[in-house]
């Protein structure tokens, strides 16, 4: 019999150098913007401005427009390659008369905007507060159900409460990977956390937990059948015995993650990458 368990030092270091690197990004990240991973327009006060121009313009051309208006040292990016002609701006919230003169001067003095093709998405201070604030409640309630839930479940198994905590610092293993890989690529392409990926790193932690209780149950089955075993023998058997039904589950989603981030549409990509590696992270 393969002894995983045994070897469980190595997986340790493993996940230590995957997740240091995050780790970092979130530091910096904290230092530069003041939160681990770089926020969107769904969890901070502002405005978001997508912009399809029908004509070639420059990045200071469009930040001096909106820095007539008061917006000054906006957030100016080129979407796309150059011949798209697509920006996002991010300033300071804009109302909402204030945003359509906006695009009115841009048409004026730059380019014609293309209004079919653009966008502008606004939270105010207060609204984002409460996302906020809903958003860190929901993932903090979310561990302390799953704790209690797996401690009742297994309250007829030795040290039962050992397997909820175990459970959340899988989760949390999850979670980390997965935060480190957003605030990576915040710093490097400028993702921005929004309401979708709250989305996904829920369903990270539904699926990392779901994997979890199928092996703490085998093991709960295992314990009476073999009494003579060791707990980490009984452990290693268990993960064995589980390990095609859950490659079988979560590979079946990988798959599907991979075909839609590589054949999807634009504005869901971000999401499936971030929900593509917390399952990677949740099936090793």
């Amino acid at each position: 019999m393969y002894n995983i368990v045994q070897k469980r030092h190595w997986y340790y270091l493993f996940s230590t150098l995957v997740i240091i690197p995050g780790i970092v990004a979130m530091v910096y990240s904290t230092i530069e913007y003041g939160t681990p991973v770089r926020l969107g327009v769904d969890f901070e006060s502002g405005s978001r401005f997508v912009l399809r121009l029908e004509a070639a313009a420059s990045e200071d051309a469009v930040r001096n427009v909106f820095e007539q208006y008061g917006f000054n040292n906006p957030n100016v990016t080129r979407l796309g390659d150059s011949s798209d002609n697509t920006w996002q701006v991010r300033t300071k919230f804009v109302e909402a008369d204030i945003a359509e003169e906006i695009i009115a001067q841009l048409s004026e003095e730059v380019a014609p905007v293309d209004k079919a093709a653009s966008s502008v998405d606004s939270v105010s201070p207060a609204i984002s507060k409460e996302v906020t604030r809903s958003a860190a409640i929901a993932v903090t309630i979310a561990a302390v159900v799953i704790l209690l839930f797996i401690w009742w479940a297994f309250r007829r198994v030795p040290n039962s409460f050992r397997y909820g905590v175990c459970a959340i610092g899988a989760m949390f293993h999850d979670i980390s990977v997965t935060m480190g890989f957003m605030s990576i690529m915040g710093l490097l392409l400028g993702w921005e956390a929004d309401a979708l990926f709250l989305t996904a790193m829920l369903t990270v932690i539904g699926f990392s937990v779901q994997d979890t209780i199928v092996v703490f149950d085998r093991i709960r089955e295992n314990i009476p059948k073999r009494r003579g075993e060791s707990f980490e023998t009984i452990a290693n058997r268990s993960l064995l015995e589980t390990m095609h039904r859950s490659l079988a589950t979560q590979l079946a989603a990988i798959f599907v993650m991979v075909s839609i981030l590589l054949f999807g549409g634009e504005s869901i990509k971000q999401f499936i990458a971030v929900l593509l590696v917390g399952l990677l992270s949740g099936t090793y």
